[in-house]
């Protein structure tokens, strides 16, 4: 699903610069997505896809430049002739509609897998501990974790905690979810249990996703637009058919033959 025409975009980068030290990693980035869009960062380490992720969850801040959540600044916006930053409530308000499920789970390993998902429900926002756990067995079925309700988080597989960990995402009802190398962590045998929840979200809701992966028949799959990066600049981008069949750069070509042949 892609946003009518004169729609406002889920996510806009407006000119963002990120540098750490002498180090650009962004430069001059810009780049949106439309509400309801499935787009796939693609690019070798350190071409700045992990970094996009961070500004949007605000575990980093830009050098320069505007990011902007359904319109709305997310972190700066410039008034009269500077760029002023926006007040920490404001930007919280901004910040719940995006969720990310990260590399490592990053589970409180002292709460059970019941604990884990509705945590932030009732101190964020506000629900009840009955609702909280309504939504969370929901969840929890949807992600096949059901029977681990009452684990420790400790107890479960990899591939379990990443289930958790997107059941925990999805529990603050995001409009935005990111995803960084969500599998990259797993064991092989057990990658394609944690895709298939991944697919199932993308076909039966309507939420807004931006990936970065190496997994390129998922991103075949699942997205309806993929960004190639190299040295924090977009080189293509195009449907996933035609990025996957037939690229236009040679960079990707090279990419894309390294990575499938890894």
């Amino acid at each position: 699903m892609t946003s009518a025409p004169g729609d406002v975009p889920a996510i806009e980068f407006r000119d963002v610069v990120k540098r750490f030290g002498d180090n650009v990693v962004l430069d001059g980035l810009n780049f949106s997505v439309a509400q309801g869009d499935r787009v796939t960062l693609i690019g070798p380490s350190g071409s700045g896809k992990t970094t996009i992720l961070r500004l949007l969850m605000t575990l980093e801040e830009s050098n320069g430049g505007l990011i902007l959540i359904d319109g709305d600044p997310y972190t700066h916006e410039y008034k009269g002739k500077k760029w002023v930053e926006i007040p920490e409530k404001r930007r919280r308000q901004v910040r719940r509609r995006v969720g990310m499920v990260f590399q490592q789970f990053n589970l409180f390993p002292n709460m059970t897998v019941l604990e884990n998902i509705i945590e932030a429900p009732m101190h964020v926002l506000g629900r009840s501990r009955k609702d909280a756990i309504a939504r969370a067995e929901e969840l929890l079925e949807q992600v096949g974790m059901t029977e681990k309700r009452d684990f420790r988080t400790t107890e479960l597989s990899g591939g379990q905690q990443q289930r958790v960990a997107i059941a925990r995402a999805l529990a603050m009802d995001p409009e935005i979810l990111l995803l960084d190398e969500v599998t990259s962590a797993l064991d092989p045998e057990i990658v394609a249990d944690v895709l298939e929840v991944l697919r199932d979200i993308a076909k039966n809701t309507d939420i807004t996703m931006l990936l970065v992966t190496h997994e390129m028949q998922f991103a075949r799959e699942v997205s309806n637009r993929v960004l190639m990066f190299d040295h924090g600049r977009i080189i293509e981008e195009a449907p996933p058919e035609e990025i996957f069949t037939d690229p236009r750069e040679e960079r990707t070509r090279e990419f894309l033959s390294a990575v499938v042949s890894n």
